[in-house]
């Protein structure tokens, strides 16, 4: 583990004694965030998280990237229910399994219309006809049902699934659409008002709203401790609470390390660092040692510190939205799945999982 997320995880420790999760009674937990905050990432780390005890967790994809195909080095995901990898073991040895789905709107209407209709072959082929694209293009509501269709069915699904081989899941986890695009994925029964008023699907969007307006949800927010991520955040956990959806927890990313104390940091600021005990410090290290390196030194230090201002100002607006925030460092050596498991850890440890 890095020493950065050593000090995020020594912050949080004594918190996350008290309790096991801040969210033991969510089966669907919804991840967004702004493009580039990584909610992918989080969403990833949350899922091998929750696979511990011997929990069964899903992971869903909506966007058409693959992204968890590349995370866990993996083949690309078909529209099929697949084992990718194993929870790190409780302390009773108990590791649950991963399983990951990639949902394209095309797959989950064949599956609608061969469910609800039994189309079978023809639903094939209205697919080779274009038919699909056409129908989610001119309804666009109805492509968002298709796909929180299939993750509302992985959530409902009854114990030893409605097909043989099914495996039921104690949680499910989707990577949704960015905050830009959240309410209104989520909203499907807004988006279909003026088009199916009566019928199956209207009666599966109603189903789909009272799960994800119930206790059993929660929309998780990604952001980093920059001004424009911070503001969007704010604005959709705005938005979640004017629909009735409910708000999970903020997770706070790529956290920079706290390279300086209080002290330091207000020593850079008001530029009495003294450039002769810097000189001495290095020269102790054996590090070669001139003026210039000092004045870079310095000069990085005090950018740090403006950052570092900025950063706690952020966060003190992160923390004004009342709900349970967790940080997670940024890794230097990038995201592969040693680093998945890094993250997860700290979010157990923070109670989110």
């Amino acid at each position: 583990m890095t020493a950065s997320a050593d000090r995020t995880a020594d912050r949080t420790a004594d918190r996350a004694s008290d309790r096991a999760s801040d969210w033991s009674r969510v089966r669907l937990h919804v991840v967004t965030g702004k493009g580039g905050t990584g909610k992918s990432t989080v969403a990833a780390a949350l899922a091998l998280a929750l696979a511990s005890s011997g929990r069964n967790v899903l992971l869903c994809e909506v966007e058409g990237r693959q992204g968890i195909a590349r995370m866990f080095d993996v083949d690309p995901l078909p529209y099929e229910e697949r084992r990718i990898t194993k929870g790190a073991p409780d302390e009773q040895g108990r590791a649950g399994q991963v399983h990951a789905l990639h949902i394209d709107p095309e797959s989950a209407l064949l599956e609608y219309l061969d469910m609800y209709y039994r189309l079978g072959r023809a639903g094939k082929a209205l697919d080779r006809f274009g038919v699909i694209d056409f129908a989610t293009t001119i309804a666009p509501g109805v492509r968002d049902v298709l796909l929180t269709g299939k993750v509302y069915e992985a959530v409902q699904r009854p114990r030893g699934g409605r097909k043989k081989h099914q495996v039921t899941y104690d949680a499910v986890v989707l990577d949704a659409p960015p905050t830009g695009r959240i309410g209104q994925f989520l909203g499907v029964n807004s988006e279909l008002a003026g088009l199916a008023r009566v019928g199956p699907v209207k009666s599966q969007a109603d189903n789909i709203m009272d799960l994800l307006r119930s206790p059993r949800t929660a929309v998780h927010l990604v952001t980093l401790l920059e001004e424009m991520p911070v503001q969007e955040t704010s604005d959709a956990v705005a938005e979640l609470r004017d629909a009735g959806l409910p708000v999970g927890g903020i997770v706070v990313n790529l956290v920079r390390p706290q390279a300086l104390g209080a002290g330091a940091l207000a020593q850079v600021r008001e530029g009495t660092v003294d450039p002769t005990a810097i000189t001495s410090d290095l020269a102790r290290a054996k590090v070669d040692v001139d003026a210039d390196l000092v004045a870079s030194l310095v000069a990085e230090g005090r950018d740090h510190a403006v950052r570092r201002r900025l950063e706690d100002e952020q966060r003190t607006l992160v923390a004004a939205e009342g709900v349970p925030t967790y940080e997670l460092p940024r890794l230097a050596s990038g995201i592969d799945r040693g680093a998945l498991v890094e993250l997860a850890q700290l979010l157990r440890r923070q109670g989110m999982a």
